[in-house]
């Protein structure tokens, strides 16, 4: 089976289903694992990643308004790959290609492969689009073993997580020039690590807010993880922002609570990585906690001074 994969969470499920060799072709972001690197690039997005935050806003809602994509399809050479098999959604036409972008593209095709079209909104979605990908490629035997480790996973972090009295409240920003929290499956996420979200829905897109809503609904912890950035572009990004006064006094700034994280890799694509998601949004939350090194590592401070400290220098300075 040929496979093009226009997903980054759709790539990482296939290779994690043993399914790197049959995969062809796959989008500019997918990039994990490594080996999603060496593959076909036949979609690349219009939008200049590397201008500012506002800027990108700025292009995205331009496109939107006009109607047009945000996804340039290289029709020519997914014919050229002629694949049994391509995966997509048609959750977010801002983070990744639709149905629709593929539609002039596959009108050239003598015999259309299959679409695959992906839709999760939350945790449960996601494990069970798991599944799906595993039935239709013939790997449903490696789809369950990957959930049970997913499982084993949750559980293990779910234990520790119920014996804490306390559940911090925080503020999962997505984007920060114009302000957006995270939706969907990410409010799950904050609940089972042991969090309380002040601002986004289980099952409901992201959505916009102020700086001032920020404030005056009084986190105990902020989390930056922009959609598309790393940790360090993420803390880099937060640091050059012009913040007022109001905004230090909040608990989250006031104890050095503010971290950084990455969004790729654990929270904004729906794949398996969410679980070590669940496990890093629970360590920085609960230092106290004992937690994987990969974890433990993809947790940045972002007061100024904790920037390279551990996460247990951060707890310090808020006790």
């Amino acid at each position: 089976m040929r496979i093009v994969s226009l997903l980054p969470s759709a790539t990482e499920i296939l290779f994690a289903l043993g399914l790197g060799d049959n995969v062809v072709g796959v989008s500019h972001e997918c990039d994990f694992p490594p080996a999603a690197r060496t593959k076909q690039v036949v979609i690349r997005s219009r939008v200049k990643k590397d201008a500012t935050a506002a800027e990108i806003d700025a292009q995205v809602r331009d496109f939107v308004s006009r109607g047009e994509s945000l996804y340039a399809v290289d029709a020519d050479l997914l014919e050229q790959l002629k694949p049994d098999l391509i995966l997509t959604q048609d959750l977010c036409h801002v983070c990744a290609a639709s149905p629709d972008d593929l539609a002039s593209a596959l009108a050239r095709f003598s015999y259309p492969p299959e679409v695959l079209t992906l839709n999760p909104l939350d945790l449960g979605d996601v494990w069970r689009d798991v599944l799906w990908v595993g039935e239709e490629t013939g790997r449903a035997e490696e789809a369950e073993h990957l959930l049970e480790k997913v499982g084993e996973q949750l559980e293990s972090v779910e234990r520790a997580v119920a014996k804490i009295e306390h559940h911090p409240r925080v503020a999962f920003l997505e984007w920060l020039d114009p302000f957006y929290v995270g939706g969907h499956w990410v409010p799950e996420m904050i609940e089972r690590a042991g969090g309380i979200d002040l601002f986004g829905l289980p099952r409901k897109p992201t959505f916009r807010v102020t700086l001032q809503d920020i404030i005056e609904s009084i986190p105990d912890v902020i989390l930056v993880s922009p959609c598309g950035y790393s940790a360090e572009q993420a803390r880099n990004e937060y640091r050059n922002m012009p913040l007022p006064d109001q905004w230090s006094v909040t608990p989250a700034v006031r104890n050095n609570r503010v971290y950084a994280l990455e969004a790729n890799g654990y929270f904004s694509r729906p794949g398996p990585r969410l679980a070590n998601g669940i496990e890093i949004l629970a360590k920085a939350l609960h230092p106290m906690l004992t937690v994987s090194a990969e974890a433990e590592q993809a947790i940045l401070p972002i007061a100024i001074g904790a920037a390279t400290a551990p996460i247990t220098t951060a707890r310090a300075a808020s006790s």
